[in-house]
């Protein structure tokens, strides 16, 4: 299994591991999720303390919606464990090593019905500052747990094979990509096939991984379920001078202590808590 998904993901751009997380494990999570959900709903507005940041949008057609969560797991022990389960660093450890710093810990919803899409993009754009990632195309790998059965219907996520041996693409900087929708033209004006497109079906438990380099975006939720994913990237820890330690020498390292320095660079200046608008 391990020398299968390696070879893909190197080949490709990513892969998918099937059934890292049992059914009970995943249970856990969604009622992790629901929690947090609910938690940022009532409240209304953007929200920030240190790294953790909810982050809501109006959507057209379900109105107030929670897009993302930054951070978790700094709020909730069951999905900080997670972040550093052995399995994780199982998959990872033969393509970028046991020492592994983290970078992104996020949860992202796509409720039923809702509009919100992600237009193709690069996670190397938000790899910022460039300076303090030091060979990130073979040092990050981006992963993502599926809690709920992820199709096309539901806005599952979509890669374009190969991409990620193009290197850093031509984007504009300023335009956000969960402001976009997923646009099969963006492909054709960066010279890409839309016709080879993958979808990234995944039953609950599954687990994705993607280069930093891989074109990727997500439609909008045309079903009745939800389409939650539970995201965590890691670096290899000696080429990046931000994030949080998830493995050292192959060892879990919990959440604990002064926060670091990740994308939030007021964090020790203005640090929160906070509503933000």
């Amino acid at each position: 299994m391990v020398q299968d998904h390696v070879s893909q993901f190197q080949a490709q751009g990513y892969a998918v591991v099937r059934g890292v997380f049992a059914p009970d494990e995943i249970a856990e999570m969604a009622e992790a999720f629901d929690g947090i959900h609910a938690r940022a709903l009532a409240g209304g507005r953007n929200w920030r303390d240190r790294n953790t940041f909810f982050c809501l949008a109006d959507d057209p057609a379900k109105g107030k919606i929670l897009r993302y969560v930054q951070w978790p797991g700094w709020i909730d022990e069951g999905l900080e464990r997670v972040r550093r389960d052995p399995r994780i660093l199982e998959i990872l450890e033969p393509l970028i090593g046991p020492n592994l710093k983290q970078i992104i810990n996020q949860m992202h919803w796509k409720a039923p019905g809702a509009s919100a899409e992600f237009g193709f993009h690069q996670d190397s754009r938000s790899r910022r500052p460039r300076e303090a990632y030091r060979d990130l195309a073979n040092s990050y790998i981006q992963t993502g747990i599926a809690i709920d059965p992820h199709s096309m219907e539901n806005g599952a996520m979509v890669v374009c094979p190969e991409s990620h041996l193009s290197g850093d693409l031509p984007f504009d900087a300023d335009r956000r990509s969960m402001d976009q929708e997923m646009d099969t033209a963006d492909l054709s004006r960066l010279g890409l096939r839309s016709d080879k497109v993958a979808v990234l079906k995944m039953a609950p438990g599954d687990m994705a991984l993607w280069h930093v380099h891989t074109l990727h975006g997500s439609g909008p939720n045309r079903s009745t379920i939800d389409r939650r994913f539970y995201i965590n990237g890691y670096v290899i820890a000696e080429n990046c001078d931000r994030g949080e330690w998830a493995f050292r020498d192959g060892a879990p390292c919990p959440l604990r202590g002064e926060q670091s320095l990740v994308h939030y660079d007021e964090l020790y200046s203005n640090p929160g808590p906070m509503y933000l608008d």
